[in-house]
This record gives C-alpha cells, sequence and structure tokens, in this order.
C-alpha cells in the first residue's frame, strides 16, 4: 500500500464540567506535540451548541496554533458554510493561510448539529445545497475571480479577493458522514474528503459504496477522484496492553457515550453503557466497529483492514477525544507516532533487512576479526588486555573482537 498521511481531528468532544480556557490550553498544547512527533495534519471544528464542543471559529483556533507549531498542515474540520457569507469564509481561511505560513487546509461541511442551525434559522433541508453553492463562489473567488452572485441567501457584487493564498493552491476538502451529498461534492470539484461516518457501526463496510458517489460524480463533471486526498476518520486509544488500554479509556468512553451521544445527541440507535467494560466492548470489540482500544499492532492491523476494505485511501486522521486523562491521552498519541506510523510507512523495513543481513551472512565478515586478532597476537600485553576486556561486563560490544576459545583452539 501507499504511504498514508496521518493527523488529528479536533471536534472538540470535552466533559462539560472543567474550565473552558484550560481545555482551551490544552488542546493548543496537543498541537504542538503533534507537531514535533511528525503527525501531517491537524483538523478543527465548528459548534455553536451541545455544551461539548465550544470551539464557534476553527479559524481563531488554528491560528494560535500556527504560532506554536512548524509543519504540521492546519484544516478547519469544518467550516459549516450555510452559516457564513461566503465572501467572510474566503477572506478568512486566506489570511489564516498567510498567518501559517501556506499550512491551511479550507474542509467545508454543511453543518452538522441540527441545534446550531435552528438557532440560526436555517432549514435543514437547504443546508447541502448552501454548502454546494458557497463552495463553488469562494472557489472563484481564490483562483482571483471578480465575482457577481446573488443568491436567496446570499449577494456579492464585483467581489474580489484583496489577498489570495500564500499556498499556489489551497487544498480544498469536504466532510462526508452518511448521504451521499459530501462524496458527490468531493467528486463535482474534484477536491478532497474528510470520512466522519467511519467512526460509526457498519461505516467501514460503507466505505467502498461511498467512494463510489465520488467517483461518478467526478466521471459526470470530467474531474478525477483522488484517493490519495481520501482521509479517514477513526477512533482509537493505545496503550502498551490492552488491558492498559481498557483501564485508561472505559470510564471517559462511558461518559462520552452516555451523556453526549446517547443524552446530549439523542441518537435513535445508542444504548446507554453499564459500566466502563461494557463501553469497551461495544465500542471497539463488537462487529463492524473501526475504533480500537488496545495496542499499536491492534491500530496497526485496523487501519490495514480498512485499507482493504476500501480500496485505499490517503490518510488516517484520529478523532481527539477524553477517553482517558490528558497524560495518558498525550502518550497514546506518542504510541501511534513511534510504532504505528512507522510501521504502516515501513520507515524500519530496511533496518531489519540489514540486521536480517548481517545474521545470515555473518561468515562473510569474519575476516573483519581475523585482521585484529592478528595484530593482538603479535603482543602478548595485548593479548592479557583483551582477555580482561571479555571478561568484563561493559555493554558495550567489540564487534570486530576476535574469540581466544577460537584462537587458542588453533594453536
Amino acid at each position: 500500500m501507499a504511504r498514508l498521511k496521518f493527523g488529528a481531528f479536533l471536534a472538540p468532544h470535552h466533559p462539560i464540567g472543567e474550565h473552558p480556557r484550560l481545555q482551551f490550553r490544552r488542546d493548543l498544547d496537543l498541537v504542538e506535540q503533534l507537531d514535533k512527533l511528525g503527525y501531517d495534519e491537524f483538523w478543527c471544528g465548528e459548534h455553536h451548541s451541545s455544551g461539548w464542543e465550544m470551539i464557534a471559529s476553527p479559524e481563531m483556533f488554528l491560528a494560535a496554533a500556527g504560532e506554536r507549531t512548524h509543519t504540521i498542515r492546519l484544516g478547519t474540520g469544518v467550516v459549516s458554510l450555510p452559516y457564513h457569507h461566503p465572501f467572510n469564509v474566503a477572506q478568512r481561511m486566506v489570511q489564516l493561510d498567510h498567518m501559517t505560513g501556506g499550512r491551511a487546509i479550507f474542509g467545508s461541511g454543511p453543518g452538522a448539529l441540527p441545534s446550531d442551525a435552528y438557532v440560526l434559522g436555517i432549514d435543514p433541508m437547504v443546508q447541502r445545497d448552501r454548502q454546494d453553492e458557497a463552495i463553488s463562489v469562494i472557489m472563484r473567488l481564490m483562483k482571483g475571480e471578480r465575482v457577481t452572485h446573488e443568491s436567496e441567501w446570499f449577494t456579492i457584487k464585483d467581489a474580489k479577493l484583496q489577498l489570495l493564498p500564500l499556498q499556489e493552491e489551497m487544498p480544498f476538502v469536504v466532510a462526508s458522514q452518511v448521504s451521499p451529498s459530501g462524496m458527490t461534492l468531493a467528486g463535482k470539484y474534484g477536491i478532497g474528503i474528510i470520512s466522519l461516518g467511519s467512526m460509526q457501526k457498519g461505516g467501514l463496510n460503507g466505505l467502498r459504496t461511498q467512494w463510489g458517489f465520488a467517483e461518478d460524480a467526478a466521471k459526470k463533471a470530467g474531474k478525477v477522484a483522488d484517493r490519495k486526498e481520501w482521509r479517514i476518520l477513526l477512533s482509537w486509544h493505545i496503550a502498551e496492553t490492552r488491558e492498559q488500554a481498557r483501564k485508561e479509556a472505559g470510564h471517559g468512553l462511558m461518559r462520552w457515550h452516555n451523556e453526549y451521544t446517547l443524552e446530549t445527541l439523542g441518537r435513535p440507535d445508542a444504548i446507554r453503557f453499564e459500566n466502563p467494560d461494557h463501553a469497551v466492548d461495544m465500542t471497539a470489540f463488537t462487529e463492524g466497529t473501526t475504533a480500537v482500544i488496545g495496542t499499536p499492532d491492534d491500530l496497526v492491523k485496523k487501519i490495514l483492514e480498512i485499507d482493504e476494505v476500501s480500496g485505499g485511501f490517503g490518510a488516517v486522521i484520529g478523532f481527539v477525544n477524553d477517553w482517558a486523562n490528558p497524560e495518558n491521552t498525550r502518550r497514546s498519541w506518542d504510541m501511534v507516532a513511534r510504532y504505528v506510523v512507522p510501521a504502516i510507512n515501513k520507515h524500519t523495513e530496511n533496518l531489519s533487512i540489514s540486521r536480517q543481513y548481517l545474521i545470515d551472512n555473518r561468515h562473510m565478515f569474519e575476516r573483519a576479526g581475523a585482521a585484529v586478532m592478528k595484530k593482538i597476537m603479535e603482543n602478548e600485553k595485548a593479548v592479557e588486555a583483551l582477555k580482561e576486556t571479555q571478561m568484563s561486563s561493559t555493554p558495550i560490544p567489540t564487534t570486530n573482537a576476535p574469540d581466544l576459545r577460537k584462537a587458542s583452539a588453533a594453536e
């Protein structure tokens, strides 16, 4: 399989009760950690209700993150386009791109929470069409065009951006959940996709079908649907053992599911978790789930499974959750960077090959030891010194040191 990018998606989903200012700071600390660990992307969402999701402006958050990071790409995950005038969205994204040194990714969606649309007086039936309309206008603006466009919900007259993105072409990405609208938009405009529905039970089996929507729309529009620009969202908590991961994540997972998914969102198919073990079993150890609560090897296995089922994609995006405490959460991300990323992308494969080559061909390198032995055996003091060295418990290996036992036998 081709090398995958790795990233993180912050909705955020934070339990109510903690100081919001400290949650913001901790989220920024996480972005900084991920940047140092070499993650490719970080995504931040927009929400205006529910209590658990209190970032209203992903652009503001990512601008702050940009000051604390160096290489990680920063994506809006997502700007809910029906909530905003497209000209203002385009201007904010261009400014973000300049402020982050050309690292911005423009992710958009129709708006995920019905309560957000309700307080803004927006009919949910028009949200997806409005996203489509806004994308077309924003793309034209970012190409430097002067645009006039009149709609039932916004008007622009002779509009032209004063500043274009720092990148020659800013990446556009749309969110896809259960309906085909996100995938269809991606294909229509030849842009990237982030699949949020892959976290849901059964979402794994629908990935090939979902990708088909993108390919069909791309073909119709004369575009190309590129699997390298397909990001799949997964949930995980990783520790040294499955038992440790279960212990660390169980309580927080149960609270997140019961208080947020079940009680706050009122998901009709959700059942209450009775205890932490029940929460872990239902989330990570039932048929059709994509969540991983376990070891790095477990996550590697799941990613390879998804690659096979989906037909291939370009990036794994981990959902940032508060299942575990902050310390164990940070350690989970650290372990993914240290073990999962190199396993998936074969960063250490040649190291293993090199090691095995030496093991299998040791006879080819014995002449080096013979050369050292020749010089040692010519000097009695050197022979005695080597005896002392070989008897010591030093952890430093003497790779070319000869075996005196063989030398004595040869005499």
